[in-house]
Parts: structure tokens; sequence; C-alpha cells
């Protein structure tokens, strides 16, 4: 997959721009003026824009040739976000280049250095969305022409699904307890305190109504307790009325899971993995979500 390219004038298209257009009719206008009223001033000037008219071409194209192109990393989003992928534009000649247009952006390019450019599209759908193609235009100096370039890179994000905004507890279950559910725990004693919440509490003492008042995730504490905190993250214990939105509790769940610590296992059609944490771990369940 080519990620590079180099600006050159073989690959730079360029045409007048509507100002430009505007500009030919003045100097046909002029002409006209001149050759009617035989008037060798107006002809002077007519052929003096035409000059510039000309001379404008070569420097608009120079103000895009030379330039290194080259495609950087384009991280997953989750659906709403927009891509943040990188391209790396490098201006390695000793002028500094003016107003370029990369896609909606206007950047100038300093003499001799590289720049990143944020490249941001809106997906509409989770799995891998593959952005247009970027591309790179200049009217310098005086928007009379149009050069431009376009980058035919081949650029994909994986997009994940879109976090429920409910506030779903998480499923009662646990690989170490039971299969079914959590173990009921014998021998609990008193309640006797809250204390904030640490990888291996009890899933079943998460205190739910503080964490959702915003304040963090924290666990009633009681006199007796011994249970680790383990939990399964299955598409056929959520409660929803669409796939899509099945999906979107699921990512959630594996989100606040990660955050807290809390070893998780995640069920989704084939794939079963056991309970752990990390980030090897959690990439790889966003990753089944997307692509499921």
């Amino acid at each position: 997959m080519k990620n590079s390219l180099d600006l050159s004038y073989r690959n730079i298209y360029i045409l007048p721009s509507q100002r430009g257009l505007a500009f030919v009719a003045l100097i046909v206008l002029l002409l006209t003026i001149a050759a009617i009223y035989n008037n060798n001033l107006v002809y002077l000037l007519s052929f003096l824009l035409a000059s510039i008219f000309f001379i404008t071409i070569l420097h608009t194209v120079k103000s895009m040739a030379g330039l290194k192109t080259k495609l950087g990393n384009s991280p997953a989003i989750f659906l709403g976000e927009s891509t943040k992928t990188i391209l790396w534009v490098n201006n390695p000649t000793v002028n500094q280049r003016y107003s370029l247009q990369i896609n909606a952006q206007e950047q100038d390019i300093p003499a001799q250095d590289k720049t990143a450019i944020i490249l941001r599209n809106q997906p509409k759908k989770r799995g891998w969305y593959t952005s247009p193609p970027p591309i790179i235009s200049s009217r310098y100096p005086f928007g009379l022409f149009r050069a431009w370039v376009k980058l035919k890179f081949t650029i994909k994000t994986l997009v994940y699904p879109q976090p429920s905004t409910e506030n779903i507890p998480f499923p009662e279950n646990s690989s170490t307890d039971n299969q079914q559910g959590f173990a009921q725990q014998q021998g609990q004693d008193d309640f006797y305190g809250i204390q904030k919440y640490q990888a291996g509490d009890s899933i079943r003492h998460i205190h739910w109504r503080a964490f959702a008042k915003g304040q963090g995730l924290s666990v009633k504490q009681f006199s007796s307790e011994n249970h680790s905190a383990e939990i399964i993250i299955d598409y056929e214990l959520t409660r929803a009325a669409t796939q899509e939105q099945r999906l979107s509790q699921m990512c959630r769940w594996v989100i606040e899971a990660h955050k807290a610590g809390i070893n998780y296992g995640f069920k989704l059609g084939t794939l079963n993995l056991k309970p752990q944490l990390g980030s090897a771990h959690y990439q790889k369940c966003l990753t089944a979500l997307a692509l499921f």
C-alpha cells in the first residue's frame, strides 16, 4: 500500500479559479477598448496584466512542488467521534509555503520543517472505515489559479461501537464462583462502610448509586468478604432491542471494567475470552465488537 508521495510538476494539476477567469475577462475587455480607441496606454496595461496572469501559473505550482507527504497513524475511534489520521507534510526547501489547503484546513508549512496535519472525517457506522483521499491545494499568491494534488492513499480506521449512555450495572456472573451468576456469599456480616474500589473487590458490593452520580467507583464494605472481582461480559446477557444497542452496552462494560481494573471475560459469538486485564485484552474485545 502506497503511503507517501512527493509533489512535483508531473503530478500537480492546475486550472484558473473563478477569480482567474474574471481576470481574463478584464484583460479581454481592456484589449477591446484599446483596439477601439487605439490607446497605447490601455494596450500596455493589458499586456502587463496578462504577464502577471501567466507568471502566476509558475508561482502557484511552485508553492506546492517539492513537498513530501507521508501517511501517519490512524488510531481507532468510537462511533460518533471524528477520525484523527495523521498526514506528515515535509518541506525540505528553504522557502516557506503559504496558505496550503489540506481538505478544509489552511496551513502554512515552514521552510525545512515537517508538519503533522490531522485529517478528520465522520464515520457513519462501526467496523473498518475508509477515509476519502485527502486533497492538497493552493491558490497562492493571488488566487487566480488553483493547483491541487489528490493523495490516493488508502486510509483505514477501525471504528468501535458507540458506548451506551445507559447506566446499567455489570452482569452478575463470575467464572470463578458460578458460571451462571455470582455464588451467594456465605457468612456475610453487617455493613460497616464504603471505600474506593480496588482490583479484587467484589462486584456485588459496588456502590452503583454513587457511581451513577459521578462520584467514582466505590464498594460497600462488610465484616466478612473473600470473593475476588471477576465478571463475564456476555452478549446473551445484554438487554436491548437491537444488536447495535447490545454491542454498545457491551462496549461500555468493557471500558468501565478496564478503567476500574476489574478482571473481565468476554463472550461474543464464537469468541470466548477468559477473565483477565491489560491493554491487549481490552483492544481484542473492542475489535471484536467493531467487526461483529
